[in-house]
């Protein structure tokens, strides 16, 4: 564990609660440069316009699960072609046929924190290792479960500084942002999905209630 790098991003945690998302990210690059990487889910594109305001060579992430909607991957192409960065796709060492084959069809009803493990979870692992730190768009505002994000912080698992620009955001601040600066919006977002992940286990839904329905499962494992 790289103690003093823990200590720094604990620090910074308390000294830029309050700040505008734009200043937090604005620490992230310059702290760790090209070591640091933004994580899309192509919900909307934000996070990445608001990096791309900033630098043009850190990279943005997208797991290709194998499960997105149309939209997803058509949204992820939009972003890929608007905006001067890299974006890297990454995906699970399984295709979905191949992970059918060896633990049976649809893994996602019988065993889905399994099937986040291999399609989202060890994928982003994998992505993430070259990296110091990572950027999400994760809220506190989505979910009870992410009431007390830090807008910096310690993963401790994965030995890297988290940076959650936008954790203190309303759905209205996401709304006003949006519209002034014209963002990428996966059409999903307007067609009742608030909240989306892979299309087996995302329903239309407020907030994150159509994420894994009629289940006790919240999360997928990557937060």
């Amino acid at each position: 564990m790289d103690a003093a790098l823990q200590s720094r991003a604990l620090r910074a945690g308390d000294e830029l609660e309050g700040a505008p998302a734009e200043e937090i990210l604005g620490w992230a690059v310059e702290e760790f440069d090209t070591k640091l990487v933004v994580a899309a889910s192509m919900a909307e594109a934000i996070l990445v316009d608001m990096l791309a305001r900033l630098r043009s060579d850190v990279p943005v992430v997208f797991i290709d699960t194998g499960y997105h909607f149309a939209e997803t991957v058509g949204t992820r192409d939009a972003v890929a072609a608007t905006y001067d960065l890299p974006l890297i796709s990454v995906r699970p060492q399984l295709t979905v046929v191949g992970q059918d084959a060896v633990y049976g069809q649809d893994l996602y009803k019988t065993d889905p924190d399994l099937c986040c493990r291999m399609r989202k979870v060890v994928p982003l692992d994998r992505a993430l290792a070259p990296y110091r730190a990572w950027a999400a768009g994760s809220r506190r505002a989505e979910s009870a479960g992410r009431a007390n994000l830090k807008v910096v912080d310690w993963d401790a698992r994965r030995g890297k500084v988290k940076i959650h620009p936008l954790a203190t955001w309303t759905d209205a601040d996401v709304d006003r942002y949006v519209a002034e600066h014209d963002v990428i919006v996966n059409p999903l977002l307007s067609d009742g999905y608030e909240s989306v992940g892979c299309w087996p286990c995302t329903r239309r839904g407020a907030g994150r209630a159509g994420r894994w329905a009629g289940t006790n499962k919240t999360e997928c494992g990557i937060h």
